[in-house]
């Protein structure tokens, strides 16, 4: 055992080197590669994309096979992907127009030597997609955009027929402190303080030295992750190692799901269901794995006693609150099992707010996928805040829980973790986190499937209502939704909030919404919704960071109800304290949530 412990030391040290030290292939797209921001438009006809809210972008990426765009800068109803080149003084760019259907006027069927059959769909002449066993393919359209000034910083293109195009590489992350961004956060902080304050059991009793070293806590490790470049290169190499292994996922879900002949999943396959999900089981058994090695107790005895010797908390609260950074809600407890019996009502508070204001290793991958797409540097660049977001996100919850709930009997400082092992052997914890992945898989497609059906349900009740009285007539002429909708309520009600934490006032509709959604349903649907907001650039980055943040932890209604099942499971005699204060919990989770959200939004 102790040989195979030292191997996967010996790989995922490798692993990390690798990632860090790879250094990429040069070449004349590399000079074009990033995100490129619309500054100004000089257009042919009437079409002047400046004159509107939404930000527009040019995103360039390089891979291994192809190179990858997408942009809502072309006069299509939604944003275009596809490959890209640079042709002489052009970019060429490929895809396939998402307002057009083409007519098909004829069927033709190929077979090749050794009997495969591909079925070219013809419009007059003119094979317009292809179908064989890989799936079916529509041919892209090519179109040269004429290339007229660059350097580092600047990006200025010719769109024929269009107008001319001036843009700015995007280097939010270069940002530096202003005035305006420290005193919206300092606003954010006392604004979500005040809630907890507001809520609080025992004012009195609040320990406010405690509060401001959770603060200070967060905003320290936010800064040398973010700021320093020795921590933020530690991150950044830990997050491309996090990517690496993501992929390693690929090679399970081709095999099963790929086809006989290429050994590739297929691209009717190429969904959620097929791509992300299975992410969740690899990741729940490779962290039961470390789990049953020790490695993952280890880590987070480190957290802990540093929390611990900081913040004066009780060794339970002080375990649990470092287990939440890298276990789930139901998880983190089976840490401190031999105290949950004995807990006072603060330490079950500071357990229940830190499940919430976090979220779980195997979940984590999924957020990348959703974030970072296919693009390999947005995964590494979305990995580095998620994890980031995970740490910071532990002295928020025991703020929040804290001054909630404030601690007012004799604590156990006793630091010691539980030697409960979830497996006799590694095979036997591999086994069990593989189930367990895969029920935590199956609930989260199941709740998706519920979630996002309610939704449009409650959409087409909504759309009904507006339409008496031309309420979605005016909604259409006076905001950027299209009719009266659940979105467009969460995103009204929300916003006051958002803007008060710092983010911008044109996006704050947007993150509003996204809060909502993540509070009343949960953070997968708003990942999801920030996915796409993020690809279609409707949010500048300042925004999509914030919104990163704030998502990442598990405080929804739905969790109350798991957090009394998973932790009434261990320690039955106390699901009547869980129960009561489930809300309060959520209260706190979310609070957290907000807080790293302004902590992060002050750097930028």
């Amino acid at each position: 055992m102790k040989s195979l412990f030292s191997i996967f030391l010996l790989t995922l040290f490798s692993v990390l080197v690798f990632s860090s030290c790879t250094e990429e292939k040069t070449s004349i797209e590399s000079n074009f590669k990033g995100t490129w921001v619309l500054e100004k438009m000089n257009p042919l006809g009437d079409i002047n994309y400046i004159n509107d809210s939404t930000v527009y972008k040019l995103k360039l990426a390089t891979g291994a096979d192809n190179n990858e765009f997408s942009t809502n800068i072309l006069n299509f109803s939604h944003p275009v992907k596809g490959t890209w080149k640079i042709s002489n003084d052009s970019i060429v760019l490929a895809f396939t127009s998402p307002n057009v259907t083409p007519e098909v006027h004829g069927i033709n069927v190929e077979t090749d030597s050794v009997g495969n059959a591909t079925v070219n769909y013809t419009n007059q002449g003119k094979i317009i997609a292809q179908a064989n066993s890989e799936g079916v393919k529509f041919n892209q359209t090519p179109m040269a955009i004429k290339i007229l000034a660059h350097d580092e910083n600047v990006l200025n293109i010719y769109v024929l027929n269009v107008g001319t195009f001036e843009f700015k590489r995007e280097t939010i992350e270069e940002a530096g402190f202003s005035f305006l961004s420290i005193a919206r956060g300092i606003l954010g902080m006392a604004f979500l303080l005040s809630v907890a304050y507001l809520f609080s059991a025992n004012r009195k009793a609040i320990d406010w030295q405690l509060v401001w070293k959770g603060i200070l806590f967060q905003v320290v490790i936010a800064l040398l992750v973010l700021k320093a470049p020795l921590v933020e290169g530690i991150f950044t190499s830990i997050s491309q190692g996090f990517v690496t292994l993501i992929g390693y996922t690929n090679e399970g879900i081709n095999f099963v799901f790929g086809d006989f002949a290429s050994g590739q999943i297929q691209p009717p396959l190429i969904t959620f269901a097929f791509k992300v999900l299975p992410t969740i089981i690899f990741f729940s058994a490779l962290m039961s794995l470390l789990y049953y090695w020790g490695i993952l107790q280890k880590i987070v005895y480190a957290f802990a006693w540093i929390m611990k010797k900081f913040m004066r908390l009780s060794g339970a609260e002080s375990l649990a609150a470092a287990g939440n950074v890298f276990l789930g809600q139901t998880e983190s407890p089976l840490l401190v099992k031999p105290y949950l019996l004995g807990m006072t009502k603060s330490e079950m508070m500071c357990l229940m707010t830190g499940g919430m204001a976090t979220i779980a290793g195997g979940v984590l991958a999924s957020y990348i996928g959703y974030l970072g797409g296919d693009d390999p540097e947005a995964q590494v660049y979305f990995a580095k805040h998620l994890l980031t977001a995970s740490v910071i996100s532990a002295p928020a919850a025991i703020v929040a829980a804290k001054m909630l709930i404030p601690e007012t009997e004799k604590i156990n400082e006793d630091l010691t973790i539980s030697k409960d092992k979830i497996g006799t052997n590694a095979l036997e914890a591999i086994s069990n986190g593989t189930t367990d992945g895969l029920k935590l898989a199956v609930n989260v497609g199941a709740m998706l499937i519920v979630f996002i059906s309610l939704v449009a349900l409650a959409n087409g009740i909504l759309s009904g209502v507006g339409s008496v009285g031309g309420i979605n007539e005016w909604i259409a002429a006076n905001t950027e939704y299209d009719d009266l909708s659940f979105e467009f309520i969460l995103g009204y009600a929300c916003a006051p909030i958002v803007w008060i934490m710092g983010v911008d006032s044109v996006d704050m509709v947007h993150v509003g919404e996204l809060l909502g959604q993540k509070t009343i349903l949960n953070e997968f649907y708003a990942y999801g919704t920030l996915g796409e907001k993020n690809a279609a650039g409707l949010m500048n980055e300042k925004s999509v960071v914030m919104s990163t943040y704030m998502l990442c932890g598990f405080a929804n209604i739905a969790s109350i109800g798991i957090q009394i099942g998973g932790i009434g499971a261990l320690v039955p005699t106390r699901k009547g304290l869980l129960s009561q204060l489930g809300v309060k919990a959520l209260i706190g989770g979310t609070i957290a949530c907000l807080l790293t959200a302004v902590v992060v939004g002050m750097t930028m």
